[in-house]
């Protein structure tokens, strides 16, 4: 029983982390906390049940589009309502990501209700029986999915010029502004990669779930549980905090009870406040004023 919880945990894991890992980006880039990034989640998921089960397309062609739309609308998202405050405080722009978040969850109410919906999995075929183990096909491909996805974004950190600039551009704006890099497109282009990755979270999970309006504010949840877990502005503490979120979840519902798999993110947040606030990975910072 142990080994199937644990192995549970880190496929349903690997979703927190991917969703994590987005507003991590995001926070590095643009330092902005998006509240709003469930919505990216959520948009993902009704972009491809649309396109696949409304239109009739085949999957990989709904996965495409699918994506290039929730790019273009994280790009939207900064250029319309994000850039106009400037540099207005913190708090303007948080107000501003919890805005879009109920106005996006607002449409959708209005064009689907609140009706439930279910996609196709990527991936058919029998449970796998691995001694105490019982994995279905698309269970190893969130595994894979979401890890290759969280590999591309640190051998991209890590490894490549643009990466580098990239992080350079982040934490010295304006030193990058006066070497010739265009920040406002980079900040448009880290709001496009930030809804990118809601939707393929989006992709990997919708399938063994459902598709529903109120499905973002859950994700935000177990995501922001994950980055408070593992730091912010971590990249890694953001994977190891979705991947310990989803075991600590399944553990619980299994040996404890199930009711507290639905506040085990309220309870990490409080416990990781309480105890180490910056977090597994993240670092105390101080500021002069």
């Amino acid at each position: 029983m142990l080994a199937q919880l644990a192995i549970s945990g880190i496929v349903v894991g690997s979703v927190y982390a991917l969703v994590a890992l987005g507003m991590t980006i995001l926070f590095r880039a643009t330092s902005i906390v998006n509240f709003g990034h469930g919505e990216f989640f959520m948009l993902g998921a009704f972009a491809i049940y649309v396109l696949k089960q409304g239109f009739g397309w085949s999957y990989p062609v709904a996965i495409a589009i699918a994506f290039v739309l929730l790019f273009l609308v994280g790009v939207l998202v900064e250029r319309v309502l994000i850039r106009p405050l400037g540099s207005a405080p913190f708090l303007s722009f948080a107000m501003m990501t919890v805005a879009f978040s109920f106005l996006f969850k607002g449409l959708t109410r209005f064009f689907y209700g609140r009706d439930v919906s279910m996609l196709p999995p990527l991936l058919n075929g029998e449970p796998l029986d691995f001694g105490s183990v019982v994995l279905f096909p698309q269970d190893f491909l969130v595994i894979a999915g979401a890890g290759a996805t969280m590999t591309i974004f640190f051998l991209f950190f890590e490894y490549t010029q643009v990466g580098k600039i990239v992080q350079a551009a982040s934490q010295a704006p304006r030193g990058a502004a006066l070497v010739g890099i265009n920040v406002p497109a980079f900040h448009s282009a880290m709001w496009g990669v930030a809804a990118l990755t809601g939707a393929v979270a989006a992709l990997l999970i919708a399938p063994s779930t459902l598709v529903y309006p109120d499905m973002g504010g859950q994700m935000l949840v177990h995501a922001f549980a994950a980055m408070t877990l593992g730091g912010f502005g971590s990249l890694g503490g953001a994977v190891l905090g979705g991947l310990s979120l989803g075991i600590i979840e399944n553990l619980m519902g299994g040996y404890v009870s199930s009711s507290l798999v639905e506040i085990s993110a309220y309870l990490v947040i409080m416990l990781v406040l309480l105890v180490r606030p910056q977090g597994v990975f993240g670092e105390w910072r101080t500021s002069r004023v």
